[in-house]
């Protein structure tokens, strides 16, 4: 057994590292002022294409994409370290394309949407969106009802999405509807590639999230398709979108290492320099302990991870560990950041330091795709054997 990362890999996650260090932390000043003024934690469209332009020249797009479109076609493996990397800052960025969406494209194009989506997507010329989540169906796909119906060659998709990352900027977006409302989400599912523009498609509402975050509401009303742009199957879109949401649910674990690490960091160089009753809180047990115990979980974590994305490369059945990973590393990342702003005290407060928006970025992975309740009982049913 072999726990060290190939040459080319560590190469590729001190690279992610540099590249975190010398052009995104350098921006999070700017960050934390938007957010704290009520504009969100944005990039300005210079900056967001000042970096752009850096981390293409590195070598740091389409990471995973094919070689047929210009990727590099790396493994999970190799994409762990890049994410701790980008967890560790505030400052929000993409490396282009969106691993989630590219992976659900991977599995399921036909040759046309291939060249007309899944190309150009893996280039980084444009940007998606997916929409699952409904009200009152946001965890549990069962209760979906967006439904797609056949109008000759066509496709008509009635219905409504919510906690759209992306809606209003994407060129497109994989909306998943029901094709057969008797199935439901057992072979009744299915995607659509739905183009920004394409009549019926409707951005309602942008909605403000914890942590200078945005989603979206969208409605689709007698929203038409053509045929050619159902993703994947009919009534098999369910199996393609887990693979969509376990490759996200995989990008969080890695993110949360980063985002503990980075609280760790800033307790264990503050801990020494704040007195208090005549001691530095580093000589505290309590603080001690924090910092011990967060460096095994941080440790934990990471092994678990690496773990999970190895057996994804093999071509295993990860269902059980991607729940795993997804709980594990949202809360141990919540309780390091937590005790990190005690530590801090009132300065852990402050909307001047990165601590808040790394808490609210954990806190909103502990919602979306999949909140803890639903993989622990994920998790407990494949135990125990009672899965339905």
């Amino acid at each position: 057994m072999d726990f060290a990362l190939s040459d080319e890999h560590r190469m590729l996650k001190e690279l992610a590292q540099r590249f975190v260090k010398d052009h995104l932390a350098p921006l999070e000043p700017a960050v934390l002022a938007r957010e704290a003024s009520g504009q969100g934690a944005v990039l300005t469209a210079e900056e967001r294409a000042k970096i752009d332009e850096v981390s293409r020249s590195l070598g740091l797009w389409g990471l995973d994409a094919p070689e047929d479109v210009g990727g590099a076609d790396l493994p999970q493996v190799a994409l762990v370290g890049v994410n701790e990397a980008l967890g560790s800052t505030i400052t929000p960025y993409t490396l282009p394309p969106d691993s989630p969406n590219l992976r659900m494209l991977m599995a399921t194009v036909t040759d046309r949407q291939r060249e007309a989506y899944l190309a150009p997507y893996a280039r980084g010329e444009t940007i998606s969106a997916i929409g699952i989540s409904e009200p009152g169906a946001g965890a549990d796909p069962a209760g979906m009802t967006t439904r797609a119906e056949r109008d000759g060659e066509d496709w008509v998709i009635n219905g409504r999405k919510i906690w759209t990352s992306r809606a209003a900027e994407a060129d497109f977006t994989i909306v998943m509807a029901v094709t057969d409302k008797e199935k439901g989400a057992r072979g009744g599912m299915s995607a659509f590639l739905v183009d920004r523009d394409n009549p019926g498609f409707k951005v309602l509402r942008r909605i403000p999230m914890i942590g200078g975050a945005f989603t979206y509401e969208v409605a689709l009303e007698d929203c038409r398709v053509p045929g050619w742009k159902l993703l994947g199957t009919e009534g098999q879109g369910f199996a393609p979108m887990q693979v969509r949401l376990g490759t996200r649910r995989l990008e969080m674990a890695s993110w949360c290492i980063g985002i503990a690490q980075r609280a760790l960091d800033m307790m264990c160089e503050y801990a020494p320099q704040r007195v208090t009753f005549g001691q530095p809180l580093s000589d505290r047990q309590a603080v001690q302990w924090w910092a011990a115990d967060a460096a095994m979980k941080i440790h934990a974590c990471r092994l678990m991870v690496y773990d999970c994305a190895w057996k994804l490369d093999q071509g295993r059945d990860v269902r059980q560990e991607i729940s795993m990973v997804k709980v594990f590393g949202t809360e141990m990342a919540w309780e390091i950041v937590d005790h990190a702003m005690q530590a801090f005290g009132a300065m852990g407060m402050t909307k001047e330091m990165p601590l808040q928006l790394l808490a609210a970025s954990v806190r909103n992975m502990r919602i979306y795709d999949g909140p803890s309740e639903v993989h622990r009982m994920v998790i407990a049913r494949n135990l125990m054997g009672t899965r339905r």
